[in-house]
């Protein structure tokens, strides 16, 4: 007796994490495509620290540092982080992109300063709440 074709296949659940097996051609486009990501985040690393450099020349020349260069110092960093996030595999790079819009917010507020709309303030510091409950709630719930 022989089996049909349908016995013979192996179903694959890709809830349960079940993935079907790679033929070559798509283990060569995963592998492709695995460089070309590490090739753009070691690109973003070095605009971020070509980028972080000048800033520092500028507060150099200056000769005075201000709380705005500060928190870009941060936004630079964050950047970093959520790139060895990526690279790594460890943490949860989604929460990073929350974290530098964040403090690019709080940078905003920082360089409009008193010329600012209270009422742009109040809308700022809203969106900044609102990012930060989300980070709240997918670093405490998601990650389980």
């Amino acid at each position: 007796m022989t089996q049909s074709h349908e016995d013979e296949t192996v179903s694959h659940d890709p809830m349960k994490g079940d993935t079907p097996p790679l033929d070559q051609e798509e283990k060569v486009v995963e592998r492709g495509l695995k460089y070309l990501e590490r090739g753009m985040l070691l690109l973003v690393v070095l605009m971020t620290l070509a980028a972080a450099y000048e800033e520092i020349l500028i507060v150099i020349n200056s000769g005075s540092v201000q709380l705005g260069d500060v928190l870009l110092m941060f936004l630079y960093t964050e950047v970093i982080a959520m790139v060895a996030v990526f690279y790594t595999g460890r943490g949860q790079p989604f929460v990073f992109p929350i974290f530098i819009a964040i403090t690019a917010l709080a940078r905003l507020i920082v360089l409009q300063g008193k010329d600012m709309d209270p009422t742009s303030i109040v809308m700022e510091a809203v969106a900044i709440t609102l990012l930060a409950i989300s980070a709240v709630i997918l670093l405490r719930f998601l990650t389980r």
